[in-house]
């Protein structure tokens, strides 16, 4: 059970939001860098950098081991499947199984509009629903769980729907904070949209499931549940799968809201302010969980077929404890790949679980399989490219080279390090593209990772980008909608 009050969460600076769950308590004093992570994430300490000679920098990650590159792959090419429309996106990974490589988007890296779709973030309420697409809409959630279709070319809301229950109704949000009795509405943190069969799932913070018509936001059916959803809904055949905060994944009926069935996880209540899904391919689901569990269902019944940690078993650091595997899991050409906060990034067969490989890396981004190689982001702000098959390491770079900087804290004191936090990637016109939170979207070179286009979306943003017909689409913290073509 989640037992945090309302008044024990402080915003800290833009990019971290802290809470107390369960009696975690985690020291800031330990991180040198504070992160927008609630016990959902601290951010944590980055460990010293070393470099290498030639101005070669290796990565040192969190908790002491580094990332080697490999002297066999050192000047060696590796093949990157051409860019293809990306004629719909209407699952947060783009598809059921979060494997979209390459996409044809934003060849000129420009601003084509912009628009205010609601309530952003602040102490109560986050924006953390990515972005989907499909039928030339754009479809959004802002902090306040408000659902707007936005025409994809022009920027115009075409509806807007509130899917949030009433103070009586909702009873607490996510982290225990009063919504009875007079309270302002707030603080139904998580959740997230689908896009499937003419319908707009919606999951919530204020434990609800809701489906829309995609055409014009009429509630089709409504069903409320026993946690709040944390995650984005992924819709695949004829459910739609969540996961909650008790760490229990549900499949409910895409047509009635029926729940099919259920499966529940080991729990544990401190997690990334991350909105997770489940990947979907064929009878398999991949369910992502904040004790670091990745745990395969069958699709059918929910029966689990295997079950695998992410999680370090020589840890270092309280923040280490955080095993949420906060970035969707994908599912490749047969393999599982996922990283954990606690610094594990693994691939896994989907028929066993059997891991192939395994690296020390803590990440809260999906990690991106694309032809020949595997692009991970670390919590430190470390692009790294990876063999699919064998793990060896090409390069890493670290993306906050020159972006470090010192902000003053409270009346002169408790100065902190502020590195920018990093949200991606896409593959997108030959452009590996992350956004981040001093509200800079930047493309890099996918074979050699040097940056070569950024273009300010006029916000922080924890959300990767979606792309859907030439465009990629960002929704920043403050709660705008951005389309660059």
């Amino acid at each position: 059970m989640i037992s945090t009050t309302g008044d024990r969460m402080t915003t800290m600076n833009r990019a971290l939001k802290v809470a107390l769950i369960c009696g975690v308590a985690l020291s800031v004093t330990a991180c040198g860098t504070v992160r927008r992570v609630l016990p959902f994430g601290l951010g944590g300490a980055d460990a010293p950098a070393a470099t290498a000679s030639e101005g070669t920098r290796v990565s040192v990650l969190e908790f002491e081991q580094a990332l080697t590159p490999s002297a066999a792959l050192s000047g060696r090419d590796f093949f990157l499947p051409g860019p293809v429309a990306a004629t719909a996106w209407p699952l947060p990974g783009g598809n059921a199984g979060n494997n979209v490589e390459h996409v044809i988007a934003a060849p000129a890296f420009t601003v084509a509009w912009r628009r205010d779709i609601g309530a952003g973030s602040a102490n109560s309420r986050q924006v953390m629903a990515p972005v989907v697409a499909d039928g030339g809409r754009v479809f959004v959630m802002d902090g306040e769980a408000q659902v707007s279709a936005v025409d994809a070319n022009t920027g115009q809301i075409v509806w807007q729907v509130d899917v949030k229950r009433t103070e009586r109704e909702a009873g607490r949000s996510i982290f225990g904070i009063g919504l009875g009795g007079g309270g302002t509405g707030s603080g139904g943190f998580g959740g997230g949209v689908a896009v499937g069969a003419g319908r707009v799932f919606v999951a919530s913070g204020y434990r609800s499931m809701t489906a829309l018509d995609a055409a014009t936001g009429a509630v089709i059916w409504t069903q409320t549940v026993d946690s709040p959803i944390h995650g984005a809904p992924t819709v695949s055949g004829n459910r739609v799968y969540v996961v909650d905060v008790d760490n229990q994944i549900i499949a409910f009926n895409t047509a009635n809201g029926q729940q099919d069935w259920s499966y529940r996880g080991i729990v544990e209540p401190a997690r990334i302010l991350r909105a997770s899904s489940p990947a979907v391919s064929g009878d398999t689901v991949i369910a992502p969980f904040s004790s670091g569990e990745v745990v395969a269902l069958r699709a059918a019944n929910g029966q689990p077929v295997w079950s695998e940690v992410l999680s370090r078993t020589s840890r270092t650091s309280a923040l280490s404890e955080i095993r949420d595997i906060a970035g969707r899991p994908v599912i490749s050409r047969g393999f599982v790949y996922a990283v954990s906060h606690s610094g594990v990034m693994q691939a896994m067969d989907i028929r066993s679980g059997q891991a192939k490989w395994s690296l020390p890396v803590a990440g809260v981004n999906a990690p991106l399989p694309a032809g020949d190689v595997v692009y991970v982001v670390s919590k430190s702000g470390e692009l790294t490219l990876v063999n699919r098959d064998t793990g060896a390491i090409y390069w890493t770079r670290d993306l906050n080279e020159g972006l470090v900087r010192q902000e003053g804290g409270l009346f002169g004191f408790f100065d902190r390090t502020v590195r920018p936090e990093w949200s991606g990637p896409v593959l997108a016109s030959n452009r590996l593209v992350l956004v981040n939170s001093d509200g800079n979207l930047v493309g890099f070179d996918p074979k050699t990772g040097l940056q070569t286009a950024s273009v300010n979306v006029g916000g922080a943003s924890y959300i990767a980008p979606a792309a859907y017909n030439g465009a990629l689409y960002v929704l920043t913290d403050k709660g705008q909608l951005v389309s660059i073509r």
